[in-house]
């Protein structure tokens, strides 16, 4: 297997996890020293976290404050790989936590090291995100 293959299904089986919504399994497709950039102007999410844990209690916590528990699901629509970097194309669907539906679609570039996620850099509609979740109280915090 080569290390393309290898990587893309690392990420294959990350999805799952995100799926399932399992914080533990999510966490530990993490490198302890990942990092997460999401450019984004002034969104709560926006920015680059540093560290597997600032990745889950602040950027996925924030995040996911803004939808209805159990109502994410992610759709894969494209990836490709080459040594150690896969991108990850998908669209994410929800009912934000005032019971608005969500999609959107995003890609990542997530750079890999010894099975682990390294770096993530998402690219998304972020004025679709900031509309959908406008009236939110989770987004300021």
């Amino acid at each position: 297997m080569t290390e393309a293959t290898y990587n893309k299904a690392v990420l294959r089986q990350y999805v799952v996890a995100l799926q399932a919504q399992d914080e533990h399994m999510i966490s530990r497709f993490f490198a302890e020293d990942a990092t997460w950039t999401l450019r984004g102007g002034d969104l709560p999410i926006s920015g680059t976290w540093s560290g597997r844990d600032r990745i889950m209690s602040e950027f996925f916590a924030v995040a996911m404050a803004n939808y209805q528990p159990g109502s994410i699901t992610i759709e894969v629509t494209a990836i490709t790989a080459e040594d150690d970097r896969v991108v990850l194309q998908w669209t994410s669907r929800a009912l934000t936590a005032n019971g608005r539906p969500y999609e959107n679609g995003c890609i990542g570039v997530f750079t890999m090291r010894d099975g682990k996620i390294q770096e993530v850099r998402e690219y998304m509609d972020t004025l679709y995100l900031r509309d959908a979740i406008s009236d939110l109280t989770a987004v300021a915090a």
